[in-house]
């Protein structure tokens, strides 16, 4: 199949995979491969993929990566096999049409060098005509066969026998197709069981809903595998993959015997029989294990990354509190509580250290310095992190607050999550930003900074750090890495980025950019003032025509020479905006966000060849509401007074609270009293619920009701739920194998979301 060919197969396969045609992928592909990023084809490249959205193009490119190397794969496959003479029509098809790089290694298996085997052994020894004979014919019994090869290094008939099936074993193992068959018969039937290893019920009890648990393999969610998997790793419990024993066993052997082909009747047929059961005990069922084994611990990650995606994806696309002056406060006792004042564009203008709990107790001085920094500073929000002592500095500051002289606007105070601060702190990039600040004044500068801009500010902590995944540790950091990666491109590049006061790390994320470049613009940008265009770009050293084709799009400048600039219209499209200008007899400054003027105006007149009717519609859009922003509206979760530990909660507290995690299992939620309770998915709505996140996403402000309070192992269940907190039936099917209930999973009622190991991971304090 010659390269067009396959390209065109790639093509085919990635559309049916995403909804889309094989001319758009193809589209898509050539873009991607010539160095475009996904947020550019995204946004300015609608006309030529067919609209193709950034999900879409990421999948597309994950896809067309695997498929690619799966070809690759085929062809030094098929060249391997030439080379060893051994090519017929038979395996040319078979090759061909491999749809999985597993296809493709179980018919290359018999083809692969390997290590001296048993029946490389029996081979030399002369001991395949036996087999040969046996399967000839079945009906002889191979034990009057077996005396003919006694010879040299096989001493007895039981030896030439057992080398006969070492042969057959081998053969076995390596036909391609008893090796699919029995793959998709395990992914139907089999079950994965967990046993808890003697003596260690105690130290492994975070995990006690495992020590004796099982259930369908195809069925077992990914946050119970992988709570089972860390298990494991810690040598907790062992872990079995099998079909059912009771039946299970017998119909993997048939399988195995199907490779054999039609046998018949007699003491051969017995045998040869008995030596596919043989096959599944001492060496596929192994197999089997193995690869289901890696194919679940894949699906989990998977699984595991998305919903770590997805979350941080709602943390950085949630509300920004806006350029006002902003006190954050890095809560501390016995250290005292850090201080930091940033004004409207989060420069630094002053720190403090206040001591008001043990052991000093400077409530007075405490009380001072905040009211003389409100006033110095002009400040409009309060943001105190939610770590350690919290609750008792959201107090000191509400004291504080009321105190100010009457005809005083009062700042608003916000509790902010603290997640990943202190990594940024002790970070190179913080030391390069604050030499002279001490490690922990800069976390409370990063607290203040989120408030204002989460998205700004969070790119600077390592995804990983900021706490909203499950399990993250035990993914495959590199797959999670490049999701998460992608997540914060995304993000970004939504929203867009004022050229002449963004960060470094956060111009990094901006398409065809990249720190080196960042850098540059700001080197450019301190040594040269503020950039008047984007045309300015131009002349930053290193970046060149791509690099500017990619970047410029997403790049705001306020105020500047061109108002185009602070919109989200690339400059490759300034004449058709111009035109827009023109047909209205405006100016371009008053008719940007003048929609009742531009809605009378018809897209399709302002179409050309190198611009359609998707870019003219967005570009109307965008100077209907110029630099729009997607994220929400500000919004601040009002904790209850007097609840401010865990010991202050009774079941049917209503209480307001924000929404930390989403998990598979359900959402955790900060409540103010230093420990987030669980929602479990059964509770997020008065309607059956299969993913968390069709109800709430991180950064939600939620009102719940306390069910369940567990002061000595920190749990706290909560409901959103308006009738009572009774869980909504599953309408789906429950899993059963083979007439029997398969044992009940963990937190499947809603109310025993308690006893999950895997809650107990995922809290963050």
């Amino acid at each position: 199949m010659d390269a067009a060919q396959t390209a065109s197969r790639i093509a085919r396969q990635i559309a049916n995979e995403i909804a889309a045609t094989p001319a758009q992928v193809s589209a898509a592909a050539g873009l991607l491969d010539g160095g475009a990023t996904v947020p550019f084809v995204a946004r300015y490249r609608k006309e030529v993929t067919g609209g193709l959205d950034d999900t879409q193009l990421r999948t597309l490119s994950e896809r067309l990566t695997y498929l690619r190397e799966m070809e690759a794969r085929r062809t030094a496959i098929l060249g391997s096999i030439r080379d060893q003479g051994k090519l017929t029509d038979d395996l040319i098809r078979a090759i061909a049409t491999a749809d999985t790089k597993a296809a493709l290694e179980d018919i290359y298996l018999p083809f692969k060098s390997k290590r001296r085997t048993k029946a490389m052994i029996a081979r030399e020894n002369g001991l395949e005509p036996l087999l040969r004979a046996i399967q000839a014919d079945p009906a002889r019994d191979p034990a009057g066969l077996a005396p003919d090869f006694v010879q040299g290094a096989v001493e007895t008939p039981k030896a030439a026998l057992e080398g006969a099936r070492d042969i057959l074993v081998e053969e076995l193992s390596e036909n391609a197709g008893v090796l699919g068959r029995l793959r998709d018969f395990m992914r139907r039937e089999a079950l994965i069981a967990a046993r808890v290893v003697a003596g260690k019920e105690e130290a492994g009890a975070k995990f006690n809903d495992y020590f004796d648990h099982r259930e369908t393999w195809a069925g077992i969610p990914g946050h119970r595998a992988l709570a089972i998997l860390r298990a494991a790793k810690e040598e907790v419990v062992t872990i079995d993959i099998s079909p059912d024993p009771e039946t299970g066993t017998a119909r993997a052997e048939g399988i195995v015997a199907q490779g054999l082909g039609p046998l018949g009747q007699g003491p051969g047929a017995d045998w040869l029989r008995g030596v596919a059961g043989w096959t599944w005990r001492v060496r596929l069922s192994s197999t089997m294990y193995i690869d289901l084994l890696t194919e679940l611990r894949k699906r989990a990650h998977d699984e595991a990354i998305q919903v770590f995606a997805r979350n941080l994806r709602d943390l950085l696309l949630a509300a920004p509190a806006g350029p006002r002056a902003t006190l954050g406060i890095d809560p501390g006792i016995r250290t005292g509580c850090k201080i930091a004042v940033v004004d409207q564009t989060g420069k630094l203008l002053e720190t403090a250290t206040i001591y008001p709990f043990q052991p000093r107790n400077d409530l007075r001085g405490a009380e001072a310095t905040l009211l003389a920094l409100i006033a110095r500073h002009g400040i409009d929000l309060i943001a105190i992190g939610n770590g350690t002592a919290s609750r008792e500095t959201e107090r000191l500051v509400a004291d504080v607050l009321k105190r100010l002289p009457k005809g005083t606007k009062a700042p608003t105070k916000v509790i902010v999550s603290e997640a990943g601060a202190s990594v940024y702190s002790a970070s190179e990039l913080a030391a390069k930003e604050f030499p002279d600040l001490d490690v922990s004044l800069r976390g409370a500068v990063s607290i203040a900074r989120r408030l204002q801009d989460p998205l700004a500010e969070l790119v600077k902590v390592p995804p990983q750090s900021i706490g909203v995944g499950q399990y993250q540790h035990d993914v495959d950091q590199r797959q999670l890495a490049k999701s998460l990666e992608a997540v914060v491109e995304d993000a970004v590049n939504a929203v867009g980025v004022d050229l002449n006061t963004a960060s470094a790390p956060l111009l990094a994320h901006v398409a065809g950019l990249g720190p080196s470049l960042a850098q540059a613009i700001v080197a450019h940008r301190d040594a040269q003032g503020a950039f008047r265009s984007r045309t300015a770009l131009k002349k930053v050293a290193g970046l060149g025509p791509r690099a500017f084709e990619q970047c410029a799009g997403f790049l705001r400048i306020r105020d500047g020479d061109e108002a185009l600039d602070a919109s989200a219209v690339h400059p490759e499209a300034y004449g058709i905006a111009r035109r827009i200008v023109a047909a209205c007899g405006r100016d371009l400054r008053t008719l940007m966000g003048d929609g009742a003027a531009l809605k009378r105006l018809n897209p399709a007149d302002f179409v050309t060849g190198d611009f359609g009717l998707p870019t003219v519609r967005d570009i109307l859009a965008e100077l209907e509401k110029p630099g729009r922003d997607p994220r929400p509206g500000f919004v601040t979760a009002s904790f209850a007074e007097g609840v401010e530990d865990i010991k202050d909660l009774r079941p049917g507290m209503s209480l307001e609270g924000t929404v930390t995690n989403v998990a598979a299992f359900g959402a955790f939620v900060d409540i103010g009293v230093h420990q987030d309770g669980l929602v479990h998915v059964s509770q997020l709505a008065d309607r059956f619920v299969k993913d968390p996140h069709e109800v709430v996403r991180a950064g939600d402000v939620v009102r719940v009701r306390v069910t369940e309070v567990d002061v000595t192992r920190k749990r706290i269940g909560l409901t959103m739920r308006k009738d009572g907190g009774q869980a909504a039936s599953d309408p789906r099917p429950k899993p059963q194998h083979k007439g029997r209930a398969v044992k009940a999973a963990p937190q499947a009622a809603g109310q025993g979301a308690f006893g999950s190991a895997l809650a107990d991971a995922l809290r963050k304090r």
